[in-house]
C-alpha cells in the first residue's frame, strides 16, 4: 500500500504512454492457492487510457478489479473513477475528490438529525489542492492510503460477495492498520482543519465503523489475533491545535479498541455466551467515543514577568452509535457506554525551565452540611404526675452531593483537572466499582434510566457537556526573556467509559479507557497598540 500514490504519480505522460500498454496494473493484494481455493485471488488497481474529444489530450481512468473469486479465470470490475487529464498540473485531483466524496456519502452519520439541511454538499477542491501543493508525494501517501482504504471498505464489504469482504480484512486492512492511527496521519489533521468539522465527523465515523467491524472479526478469528496482537491499543485518531485564543484537543476512538480496565472476569471466561448477551455485545461494539476539549488561554505582559492563564472553556463527550438502520424494537441497540471519569492535563514541555510558578484556582471540595438538633423536654408544676409542659426539637444532617466531583492537582508545572462520576446514593466512583447484584443476579444501580428524568447526569442522547464554570483555571508565570517566542504547550486527556445495564436485564458491565496527548502553540508576542 505504501507505493500506490508514487505509482500513480509516475504514470507515463503522453509521449511515453504511446510506448506503453494501454492498461497499467498495480496489485493491491494477492492470495496464494489454499485448501479452500485452488485459484489465486487478487484485487488490482488499474489505470486505463481513455479516448477523449481532443486527440492530443491523454485521459485516463482508474478501476478496481477482482480476480479469481467466483471462478479461477473470472474478472469483475467493482469501481471506475472519473477521468483524469495527465496534461493538467493537478491531473489526479478528480480521483482524490471522488474518493473523498464517495467515502463521505457512505458515512454512518448520527441517527435522527434535527437539522433538515444536514446533507453535505460536494467537497470543494481548494483544501485538497492546498494539501497537494504543500506536501511532497512521499508525505501525501499516508493520506491517500487512508481515503483509498476507506473507499475500498465500502466496495469490498458492502458491494461485493462475503468472500471478498473477508479477503479485504485479512489481506488489505490487517497489514495496513497503521494508516488508521494518529501516528501516520499528519496530513489528515491539516485536511480536517481545512474542510471543516462536518466532513471530519463523516470521515471519523466511517473510520470508527471500519474499525468496529475489524475488532469484532479480530475477536472471533484466531488468525487475525496472531497477525496483529496489539493493534487495537493504538486505533483511533486525535489531534490538537491552537485557534483564536483556544487550545483544542479532539479525539476519536472505537469503544472496542479502548483498553478495558474493569469487567466481570468470571463472565468473560465463560465459553458459552447467551444469545441475548451476544446481541448486546454486538450493539456495544458498534460505538465510538468522540471528545472535544477546549481550553481558553490568555497572555498578559507585565514589567517583571509574563502571566499565562488557562481555563476550561468546554468539554464535550459523545458516544456515537455506528450503524445505518435503527430498530426501535431492539432494546439492546439503545444501550450505550457512558463517560465515568475524565482527566485533563495541560502545561509546558517536560524539562522546561522558563516557568517560575504554577497557581491553581480550585480548592479541594469541603462538602456542605446542614445540621439540626432534636431534644425532648418534659416538665411539670407542683406535684402533678402528668407533665403539663412538653417541648421538642429535631436533629437532621443534610448533605449536598453532585454526581460529578471535580478535583484540581499539579504534576510539576502541568495542571490536572479530574472529573469523577460518583453514585450519589453510595458515593462510590463508578469507574472503579461494579453495579450491585439484585435478585436473580441482575445488577441494581442508580444509573438505570440514566438518559431520562430531570435529575439525569447525561444528555438525552447520552452525551456529556461541561462548561468553564465547573472546572476552574490555572496560571503560570514565565520569565520576561521569553517574550517574542512561540512555545510548545502539551495538552492531553484520559477518558473512561463504563457500561452498566440501562433498559436491558443483563449482568454484563465493563469500564474502558483511552489516552490522547499532543502539543499546541503558545505565542508570547505582545500586540502593539
Amino acid at each position: 500500500m505504501d507505493s500506490i500514490w508514487p505509482w500513480i504519480c509516475e504514470l507515463p505522460v503522453t509521449e511515453e504512454w504511446n510506448e506503453s500498454p494501454t492498461q497499467l496494473v498495480f496489485p493491491l493484494a494477492i492470495s496464494n492457492p489454499s485448501r479452500h481455493s485452488s485459484s489465486t485471488q487478487s484485487i488490482q488497481l488499474r489505470a486505463d487510457r481513455v479516448s477523449g474529444p481532443n486527440s492530443d489530450e491523454l485521459l485516463i481512468s482508474f478501476s478496481v478489479c477482482l480476480l479469481g473469486f467466483e471462478a479461477a479465470d473470472m474478472e469483475k470490475i467493482i469501481w471506475v473513477s472519473d477521468t483524469c487529464t495527465l496534461s493538467s498540473s493537478q491531473r489526479f485531483l478528480p480521483l482524490i475528490l471522488q474518493l473523498i466524496q464517495e467515502t463521505v456519502s457512505r458515512s454512518p452519520t448520527a441517527h435522527g438529525s434535527t437539522c433538515p439541511r444536514s446533507q453535505l454538499q460536494n467537497i470543494k477542491p481548494d483544501p485538497v489542492l492546498w494539501i497537494l501543493d504543500s506536501h511532497s508525494p512521499e508525505s501525501f501517501s499516508s493520506f491517500f492510503n487512508f481515503i483509498f482504504l476507506a473507499r475500498l471498505f465500502w466496495l469490498c464489504v458492502f458491494d461485493a460477495p462475503s468472500e471478498v469482504g473477508s479477503f479485504y480484512f485479512h489481506s488489505l486492512l490487517a497489514p495496513n492498520l497503521k494508516f488508521f492511527t494518529s501516528k501516520h496521519a499528519v496530513i489528515l489533521r491539516t485536511f480536517f482543519i481545512s474542510v471543516g468539522v462536518d466532513v471530519e465527523l463523516c470521515f471519523m465515523r466511517t473510520l470508527g465503523y471500519i474499525l468496529a467491524k475489524w475488532l469484532i472479526l479480530k475477536e472471533v478469528s484466531v488468525g487475525l489475533q496472531l497477525l496483529i496482537p496489539s493493534a487495537s491499543h493504538n486505533l483511533g485518531f486525535s489531534y490538537a491545535a491552537e485557534s483564536h485564543g483556544l487550545w483544542v484537543l479532539k479525539g476519536y476512538a472505537p469503544v472496542w479498541g479502548m483498553t478495558r480496565t474493569r469487567f466481570d472476569s468470571e463472565q468473560n471466561q465463560r465459553k458459552i455466551v447467551e444469545a441475548k448477551e451476544s446481541v448486546l455485545r454486538y450493539a456495544l461494539a458498534h460505538q465510538q467515543l468522540e471528545a472535544v476539549v477546549q481550553l481558553e488561554y490568555s497572555v498578559k505582559f507585565t514589567d517583571g514577568f509574563i502571566l499565562v492563564n488557562a481555563r476550561v472553556d468546554n468539554i464535550r463527550i459523545h458516544v456515537a452509535k455506528l450503524g445505518f438502520n435503527e430498530n426501535g424494537d431492539d432494546v439492546s441497540a439503545s444501550e450505550k457506554h457512558f463517560p465515568s471519569r475524565i482527566r485533563l492535563w495541560v502545561g509546558p514541555e517536560i524539562g522546561s525551565n522558563y516557568v517560575s510558578s504554577l497557581s491553581l484556582s480550585r480548592s479541594t471540595d469541603n462538602v456542605e452540611r446542614e445540621m439540626e438538633t432534636q431534644r425532648i423536654l418534659k416538665g411539670s408544676f407542683g406535684k402533678l404526675k402528668v407533665p403539663k409542659v412538653k417541648a421538642m426539637a429535631r436533629t437532621a444532617i443534610r448533605t449536598r452531593m453532585k454526581n460529578w466531583r471535580w478535583d484540581q492537582d499539579a504534576e510539576g508545572n502541568a495542571a490536572q483537572f479530574d472529573a469523577i462520576l460518583c453514585d450519589n446514593t453510595t458515593g462510590t466512583e463508578v469507574a472503579m466499582c461494579r453495579p450491585s447484584s439484585g435478585g436473580g443476579g441482575q445488577p441494581e444501580n442508580n444509573f438505570r434510566k440514566r438518559y431520562t428524568g430531570a435529575n439525569r447526569s447525561f444528555t438525552k442522547s447520552g452525551g456529556l457537556v461541561f462548561g468553564g464554570d465547573e472546572c476552574g483555571g490555572v496560571g503560570w508565570r514565565l520569565g520576561k526573556e521569553m517574550e517574542g517566542s512561540v512555545l510548545k504547550w502539551r495538552i492531553g486527556c484520559q477518558i473512561w467509559l463504563s457500561y452498566w445495564p440501562n433498559e436491558v436485564g443483563s449482568s454484563y458491565f465493563e469500564t474502558r479507557c483511552v489516552e490522547w496527548c499532543d502539543e499546541v502553540d503558545l505565542p508570547l508576542i505582545a500586540c502593539k497598540e
